[in-house]
């Protein structure tokens, strides 16, 4: 055996457990699904081996839940985005590494508890009793929070906000500051310099953060579920209604489909914008 056999083979023997990782956990799942999606439901529930399009064709049925997802979604990782940013860079920048380990435990404190519980915290808070009494009581009329899509919204930006505060924190961390002094020595304003340098730098981050947050959002249904009080319904809580309780397996998976296939476009979009304006397409993709 000669020494280049015996490296492929190294190679192969290293590379095999992530392929058959990357093989029984994401394709064939996938592949499973999009069979399904276009079987038929058995009489009493389930999945049915045959071929039809009316799941595709149903899809329509669905058309709320489709619009709350692709509209809530994108927007809660913007808003997240917003707040994420400016508490990522107070950290990373302002905050002396005498407190910035204290500040940073604190942001992920409230994530140790149950996210159930914390969902039980926001709905009181946002329930009568809450935020409307007080603002009926300063006359400003009875106004209605929970069971909205503002409930959700904001429940969805408290529950991942950890997730866009550490990459947007970390890229901006490894910041090289001399650029930031050479900026200044050139003459740019504070702002300037952080338009120019530390944002587009640090743009990596936030798509990093933007893709995590996002990608959950669009699967998520327990916050819909609660703080939307089945108002607001996404396309999770779709799919937890068509595969457990209408047990309309083959129409679940062509909800399924539709989903990671509109998942896949936002993402491509986003990831060409972000990454080309950053510069650093090439780099990863390399």
């Amino acid at each position: 055996m000669t020494a280049a056999t015996r490296s492929r083979i190294g190679t192969a023997a290293m590379v095999a457990p992530a392929a058959l990782f990357f093989i029984v956990l994401l394709v064939l799942p996938l592949v499973v699904v999009l069979v399904y999606s276009f079987g038929l439901r058995a009489p009493a529930g389930g999945y049915q081996p045959g071929f039809t399009l009316d799941n595709y064709l149903n899809l329509p049925a669905r058309a709320a839940a489709f619009l709350n997802t692709i509209t809530l979604a994108p927007l809660g990782t913007l808003v997240t985005v917003l707040i994420a940013y400016p508490l990522a860079y107070f950290l990373a920048v302002k905050v002396s590494p005498r407190w910035r380990t204290l500040l940073l435990v604190l942001v992920i404190v409230p994530f140790w508890a149950s996210q159930l519980l914390r969902i039980y915290a926001w709905m009181m808070i946002l329930g009568n009793r809450g935020i409307p009494s007080l603002l009926f009581a300063a006359g400003l009329g009875d106004i209605r929070l929970l069971n909205t899509p503002f409930a959700v919204l904001l429940g969805m930006v408290y529950g991942y906000l950890p997730l866009m505060v550490f990459p947007i924190y970390v890229s901006l961390e490894k910041l090289d500051r001399r650029l930031l002094e050479a900026s200044a020595d050139l003459g740019a304003s504070p702002f300037r310099t952080f338009l120019q340098v530390t944002l587009p730098l640090s743009l990596p981050g936030v798509a990093t953060g933007s893709m995590l947050v996002f990608i959950l959002l669009m699967g998520e249904f327990i916050i819909p579920a609660f703080l939307g009080g089945g108002k607001v319904f996404f396309i999770g809580n779709a799919l937890v209604d068509l595969f457990l309780q209408s047990r309309n397996w083959p129409f679940g998976a062509a909800v399924s489909v539709a989903l990671v296939a509109i998942m896949l476009v936002v993402i491509v979009i986003y990831m060409r914008f972000i990454l080309g304006r950053s510069g650093t397409r090439r780099m990863v993709l390399s």
